[in-house]
């Protein structure tokens, strides 16, 4: 058989698997119970040989979902000895927060220590960027203390491994835990919100120090961020063996009542970012007086990119061009939108305040407005500088639960769906940040409103040779 037909045979294997279990589940069909499962694996077999030449992380992580789901409902008491690869995974996941977190911080304030040259477009880029992430924030927490996605999640089978209660602590404490007083315990013990205060003070310090000093450690924090990323796509690859067993502890262990659950998460983010666009950025976009269909039409692309990939550093190429096609200048957009990078993570900021509070729920423990409000900050301070990478997301969430003595097992569930969530999360980072180089370019007085850029086929004589007119 050619690969071609490879999915089309698979998606008629699990059509056939789904009729026939739901027959056989609701006794409108007499047959053996191995029958239907026989048939629901050898249609997971199918989409496995399907997904193979593809070499898509997204589409195993889908299948090992699936995997995950059957063994759970098949072998429950096989199913749960499944959770350490979830565990390992977890574990790998832990060893990236700190350095990850240091470094993006450090190079995303120090490293923009040239703001006082730029001026009035850099505090402009800042403040806008402040204020539609707070936006996406308040969505979030509205979205899912509405819809409370996390209530009603069976804790049998998971009490052992719940978190103690932390002692009722006063104001003081709380301000005083903010803050590290070794941060090689604040590393170890995975206070990440520790972590944060010193990479701030630290970037601080380090924008004021001399040229050659500051370009070293630059250089060194920028080095290691790259690496940390490389390291986070790498621990990713182990993402497949993770959600399958995560879903398979998750199914054996308490059924499939969790996942109706994290389908409810999955509709309320979505229900969310639909609202951030058309309630915040839609109007932003209008008071801007931006051409809406040219803009439409420019982010399409790296908006698409961004969707299909996870990553937000895959689309900025192209979101930089198409940005300048609409007659953003060159110089804004080469500022606000790597910069936008690090401060302006709409839809993962909407998402952290959706998923932390979703822990919460699933936990049984009350959370205040209040309380709700400092871990989303939390997340917000955090969650800078990691657009560029694939499900970079699920380690702050997992840091930042842990520091708010939130049991992880809720994880395992988010962890299931994540791939699909990822995918909506970025695409509105990359719009986000379009919209922000055209509004402060608009906000400037720079927005060329019938700008036409120049032919792409007409070649000019450069440098070193002829080269496409850009």
């Amino acid at each position: 058989m050619t690969k071609s037909r490879l999915p089309l045979l698979a998606a008629i294997l699990l059509l056939i698997a789904g009729i026939v279990t739901v027959l056989a589940a609701n006794n409108l069909l007499a047959m053996p119970v191995a029958v239907p499962v026989a048939l629901r694996w050898l249609a997971l077999v199918a989409v496995a040989a399907a997904v193979a030449p593809r070499r898509s992380l997204t589409l195993w992580i889908v299948v090992s979902m699936l995997v995950g789901i059957e063994l759970g409902n098949d072998a429950p008491e096989v199913a749960v000895n499944f959770k350490v690869l979830s565990d390992a995974f977890l574990r790998l996941v832990k060893t990236i927060i700190a350095p990850l977190v240091f470094a993006t911080l450090v190079v995303g304030i120090a490293g923009h220590a040239n703001l006082k040259q730029v001026g009035r477009m850099g505090l402009k880029s800042l403040i806008y960027f402040e204020v539609v992430t707070t936006f996406a924030l308040f969505i979030g927490l509205a979205a899912i203390n509405l819809t409370k996605a996390g209530v009603g999640i069976s804790q049998v089978g998971v009490k052992e491994e719940v978190l103690a209660a932390a002692p009722k602590q006063s104001a003081a404490d709380i301000i005083l835990h903010i803050f590290p007083e070794n941060i090689a315990k604040s590393v170890a013990e995975g206070q990440v919100l520790q972590v944060v205060i010193f990479a701030i003070l630290f970037a601080i310090g380090l924008a004021m120090t001399p040229e050659r000093p500051r370009r070293v450690m630059l250089e060194f924090c920028e080095s290691l961020s790259e690496v940390m990323f490389k390291f986070t796509n790498v621990v990713m690859y182990f993402a497949p063996l993770g959600v399958g067993g995560a879903l398979a502890y998750t199914v054996g262990k308490m059924g499939f009542a969790p996942l109706f659950n994290a389908l409810q998460l999955l509709l309320t983010l979505y229900g969310a970012l639909i609202a951030f666009v058309l309630l915040i950025l839609l109007p932003v976009a209008l008071i801007a007086r931006l051409p809406l269909r040219r803009f439409v039409a420019a982010v399409a692309e790296p908006v698409s990119i961004a969707f299909a990939t996870t990553s937000s550093e895959a689309a900025l190429p192209r979101a930089m061009e198409a940005m300048e096609g609409i007659g953003v200048p060159r110089r804004i957009v080469a500022f606000v939108m790597p910069t936008g990078y690090s401060f302006n993570l709409d839809g993962t900021t909407l998402y952290l305040s959706l998923a932390a509070v979703f822990v919460a729920q699933a936990a049984g423990v009350p959370f205040t407005f209040g309380e709700q409000l400092l871990m989303v900050f939390t997340l917000m301070l955090t969650s800078k500088g990691v657009a560029g990478v694939p499900r970079a997301s699920l380690v702050i969430l997992l840091a930042t639960v842990a520091s708010f003595n939130l049991p992880p097992w809720p994880v395992f569930i988010i962890l299931g769906i994540d791939a699909l969530m990822d995918m909506a999360r970025t695409a509105v980072n990359v719009l986000g940040n379009c919209l922000a180089s055209a509004v402060v370019a608009r906000w400037e007085g720079e927005f060329i409103d019938d700008y036409q850029g120049p032919d792409p086929t007409v070649i000019e004589q450069g440098p070193s040779g002829p080269e496409l007119s850009r």
